[in-house]
């Protein structure tokens, strides 16, 4: 069996290999706070990537930037039935301003400084939003409203997994309101489209378009859309939401507006937004038993260049060349930016350097040493290849020859996680052969299956801890077909799987 950098592998322990992944490419740790983590350098500079280029989308589509209170009133959160019912085993709650020390010399909520109204750090912002934006809407001319924040939120899991499940989480929330259904529902599939094709264009992480079914919706809302990818254990990842609210939560804030007839409506609003989550949907959609493999739009460095030399002398002619490359790749443009690289010249050996590139998953690592330097030469290694397939460039052209294989190795990773997810989709016809596809407790896949309402809750589901992921976009139903749980008409075809 070949030797890896990550033990236990993917085929052994996937949870504890998603772990060490994250270990070995020094990405986020657990805290002292239970349940939330450190997002470290290189993690959050992964963050920040994905950041930059939302932002960007948010902002081509007409949105801007705010920012809202981390605290929102308890009575808030009480206006909308089925939000404070979807929350409220959630939530964290603050109920006093001021600490002080008893008897024993330990710091306890001063009973003085009981808040008369306790506060929920926020959970999602819906409710404290919606009050600030029915203050701003007074008429059918102050619409549409268009916002994002960037912020974190707090959901007390009891079960938590870095990236994946923590208590507290960085994320984006965006929150529109409009004058009609019908504006509130193209706001709500367009930014569909735009986590869509962020993830499979930038995270090379092919998803599927859908719509949940009533039982997952999310807590008031109308209408849920989501973005749903299958990792490589075949378990299903939720990778971003858009929420058509309807009137609920406009009604329980009061956003009402005066229409060009002077006539009183109720609002139409929207929120969508996509967490830190998708950076654990990156790690489990493209990372091997080396570690981290990340896409080229992602990835903080495109290129590390390490030097090899044996002497002082060896050393200075080394260097020199490589800061000649580096600048001629920073010269390079790579997706409407400068080529990012790294010359990695700590006190450290070679193949301890070039292991930590390729545990942190960067694209492209350069090596340069005498030979190579008297060669006119360069040997460059690929994330996405094994770590001894290596290939000889010529140092003169390098730099725009990357450019192809930055591209290259990005579009090889989406076609890769294409292939993987196709080949485990299939279509279910009895619920015989739903139970058999699912019963290896290691994922099963996607299974597309015809569908009714009555089967939300089924014990099968519950037993083999499966869920409908959604209702796929553009999805038909076959004329006559049975939902194999209840053996009713169809009323769509639902696309189910186990899931993170």
């Amino acid at each position: 069996m070949a030797d890896t950098a990550i033990k236990p592998t993917r085929q052994e322990n996937y949870p504890e290999w998603y772990q060490e992944v994250i270990k070995a490419a020094d990405l986020a740790e657990n805290s002292p706070v239970r349940g939330c983590m450190v997002i470290k350098p290189w993690g959050y500079a992964v963050w920040e990537a994905m950041q930059r280029d939302l932002d960007d989308r948010f902002k081509a589509t007409g949105h801007v930037n705010a920012y809202f209170p981390l605290l929102i009133p308890l009575s808030f959160l009480e206006q909308e039935a089925e939000h404070v019912e979807g929350f409220a085993k959630e939530c964290a709650v603050v109920t006093h301003h001021r600490l002080k020390a008893n008897s024993e010399g330990k710091l306890v909520p001063d009973p003085a400084s009981a808040l008369e109204e306790p506060l929920v750090i926020r959970p999602t912002s819906e409710t404290i939003i919606g009050h600030m934006y029915a203050k701003w809407v007074q008429s059918y001319r102050d619409l549409p409203i268009l916002m994002n924040q960037w912020a974190n939120v707090m959901r007390w899991e009891m079960r938590t997994r870095l990236f994946l499940r923590t208590a507290e989480f960085l994320w984006q929330e965006g929150h529109t309101v409009h004058a009609t259904a019908q504006e509130a529902v193209d706001e709500t599939l367009k930014m569909l489209d735009v986590y869509a094709d962020f993830a499979e264009t930038v995270m090379a992480m092919p998803v599927i378009k859908g719509m949940k079914t009533p039982d997952e919706r999310f807590p008031g809302a109308v209408d849920t859309y989501t973005i749903e990818a299958l990792m490589q254990d075949r378990k299903a990842l939720q990778a971003g939401t858009s929420h058509f609210l309807g009137q609920n939560f406009a009604k329980a804030s009061g956003i009402k507006f005066l229409n060009p007839k002077g006539e009183q409506e109720i609002a139409w609003t929207t929120s969508w937004g996509v967490s830190t989550r998708l950076i654990g949907g990156l790690i489990m959609t493209h990372s091997d038993d080396d570690g981290l493999v990340l896409p080229p739009r992602l990835a903080p460095e495109h290129v590390r260049i390490l030097p090899i030399y044996k002497n002082d002398q060896e050393r200075a002619a080394i260097l020199e060349a490589c800061d000649r490359l580096a600048k001629d790749l920073r010269a390079t443009t790579y997706a409407g930016a400068p080529i990012r690289v790294k010359i990695d010249d700590r006190d450290l050996r070679g193949g301890e350097k070039s292991w930590q590139a390729i545990k942190q998953g960067v694209p492209l690592r350069v090596e340069m040493g005498p030979r190579d330097l008297a060669q006119g030469s360069v040997f460059v290694g690929r994330r996405d290849q094994g770590h001894k397939d290596k290939k000889s460039f010529a140092a003169a052209t390098f730099a725009q020859e990357a450019v192809g294989v930055l591209t290259e190795i990005q579009s090889q990773l989406l076609k890769k996680a294409t292939a993987h997810r196709d080949q485990n989709t299939v279509e279910i016809e009895s619920l015989k052969d739903f139970e058999s596809f699912f019963a290896d407790e290691h994922g099963g896949g996607f299974a597309r299956v015809a569908w009714s309402k009555g089967a939300i809750g089924h014990e099968t589901l519950a037993r083999l801890k499966v869920t409908p992921r959604c209702i796929p976009l553009g999805s038909t139903v076959e004329p006559g077909a049975k939902c194999i749980f209840t053996g009713a008409p169809a009323e769509a075809t639902v696309l189910f799987a186990k899931s993170y």
